[in-house]
């Protein structure tokens, strides 16, 4: 029964930490919270190894070791999910849940997502804040939001397909900058170059580049680079994204 009841909280250990990496967490508050859960349901203590697409849990009671491995898989960005979940911890380490209650509390948790037309809407306006804040005239600000909106449209439906993210970024940032460059092309508004910087911003990934700065200085050094260099990969396929559309409209330089 002891075996048993390590086991069960092995997996919800386990379960824990691969639902904060999955949706965002840095890799700091992954252990930590791992760790936490572990020692509030009876364990000596919670080891916890994190690679780029996997974590290792091993739990230790009584001198007795079980070790379990999951895959990790992207399911983006979700702060509702990692919110959820540090407050389930805190409920065990408060005795106000058992094992058993953790767990049926983990394996419902669904994450909420935005309405997507809202969605659309917001990067559309934010885009065109940046158009605004840059000193670009209505014209302007009015071709980032098109450009913007139509283009958050064009990534949501590839990632509703599972596309590859390199592929999804790419196609993005060329719808974006097929639109927004037909005023650099034309010369439409005051400065059409704003248009053109201002629509792809809703592509910087910056979460993730924060990420792995935090990572890399907390001593996570092989989870920082891994999402550095996912990080870089996908800018670089926006920036792939960017030279074809130019090159379709046939624009050489950014200013004339």
């Amino acid at each position: 029964m002891e075996q048993e009841y390590q086991r069960g909280v092995t997996r919800a250990c386990v379960q824990t930490a691969l639902l904060l990496l999955q949706h965002g967490a840095e890799s700091t508050v992954v252990v930590q919270m791992a760790q936490r859960l572990g020692v509030a349901l009876g364990m000596e203590s919670v080891e916890c190894a994190l690679t780029a697409n996997a974590v290792v849990i091993t739990t230790i009671s009584n001198g007795h070791c079980i070790t379990t491995a999951r895959k990790n898989t992207d399911k983006g960005i979700n702060m509702q999910i990692v919110t959820d979940v540090q407050h389930i911890v805190i409920l065990v380490e408060h005795r106000l849940y058992n094992l058993e209650m953790a767990q049926k509390k983990l394996d419902n948790l669904n994450p909420l997502k935005y309405h997507r037309a809202l969605v659309v809407l917001m990067i559309g306006l934010s885009c065109a804040s940046f158009a605004h804040l840059s000193g670009g005239d209505w014209l302007i600000c009015l071709m980032t939001f098109l450009a913007s909106a139509v283009a958050m449209f064009v990534r949501q439906e590839l990632s509703k397909h599972h596309y590859n993210p390199l592929i999804v970024f790419a196609i993005t940032a060329f719808v974006a900058s097929l639109i927004s460059g037909i005023s650099l092309k034309y010369q439409w508004g005051n400065d059409p170059q704003i248009a053109l910087a201002s629509s792809v911003l809703l592509l910087v990934p910056g979460f993730p580049l924060i990420n792995s700065l935090a990572d890399i200085l907390k001593g996570y050094v092989n989870m920082g680079l891994g999402r550095w260099t996912i990080a870089t990969v996908l800018t670089f396929g926006a920036c792939l994204g960017i030279v074809l559309a130019l090159s379709v409209l046939h624009i050489t330089t950014w200013g004339h």
